[in-house]
């Protein structure tokens, strides 16, 4: 689906430089944005690679075991399945640790890796109502330091990269509530139907 869309972006895009006799700017825009795409990519490059190298040694050193802890009760609280085991989270505490951080793509594999502790433990084929959460969780995370986010500002020009703090604050924060409140609601919803 998102390969159909993206052809259909490209094909209207050259419709209309075509229609509008613009194909040299369409052209010299390509390779603009290929060029800005390059650089930003080694730009945060050294962000990521910084900061996965600090999320392996907390895991190494047990930090990972110690986050779990001082995030029990929350955790125990929303993901009761999930109580017992201090693997699982352990990864989920370092999943929200980089989420809050900001760093996306850096909590995409520790996420990965704590759905497959999860999955270990599961008996069907279908996911758990702690499975679901936790997507739904990574996806809606709290933001309280957005590195990556503040790394574009700055490749951009801007001079207070993290001027937008309060903003991402509230709205990560209400995002997260309500994407956890429906995913409850919906829990109970399905419990009563049983």
């Amino acid at each position: 689906m998102l390969n159909a869309i993206w052809f259909g972006m490209i094909l209207g895009s050259v419709v209309c430089a075509v229609a509008t006799g613009r194909l040299g700017d369409l052209s010299a825009a390509v390779m603009d944005g290929a060029k800005d795409a390059v650089e930003l990519s080694f730009f945060l490059l050294g962000s990521m690679c910084a900061w996965l190298g600090f999320l392996k040694i907390a895991e190494k050193s047990g930090l990972t075991d110690l986050l779990a802890s001082a995030f029990s009760p929350v955790i125990d609280r929303l993901f009761p399945e999930y109580r017992e085991d201090q693997e699982i989270k352990g990864k989920m505490c370092m999943n929200f640790s980089a989420n809050f951080l900001g760093l996306g793509n850096a909590a995409t594999p520790l996420g990965l890796a704590a759905v497959s502790a999860m999955a270990k433990k599961n008996i069907g084929n279908t996911p758990t109502k702690g499975m679901i959460l936790f997507v739904v969780f990574n996806t809606a995370s709290i933001q309280l330091l957005p590195i990556n986010m503040a790394a574009m500002r700055s490749s951009c020009g801007s001079t207070a990269p993290f001027a937008i703090l309060p903003e991402i604050w509230i709205t990560s924060f209400a995002a997260l509530c309500t994407c956890v409140l429906c995913c409850k609601l919906t829990e109970r919803g399905n419990l009563r139907k049983i």
